[in-house]
């Protein structure tokens, strides 16, 4: 019958989610956040490295407090 199909699907379906998943996991160990930043573009890297001159944390956000002034 068609219901046959389903454990299949099913493992299928969860041997390809385990990569998403596991990227979060790695990322969060390896990095200590949950997410990676995409330093491809340029424009990307310059912000990458803006903020960890301000506040010596890439992933910590801050506003304009962490500016210093003139």
């Amino acid at each position: 019958m068609w219901f046959e199909i389903l454990p299949s699907f099913g493992i299928i379906c969860v041997v390809m989610a385990v990569p998403h998943a596991s990227a979060y996991l790695i990322n969060k160990v390896a990095v200590g956040n949950m997410f990676r930043r995409n330093l491809v573009e340029r424009e990307h890297r310059f912000h990458y490295m803006r903020d960890i001159r301000l506040n010596g944390n890439a992933y910590k956000v801050q506003g304009l407090e962490a500016i210093p002034d003139m």
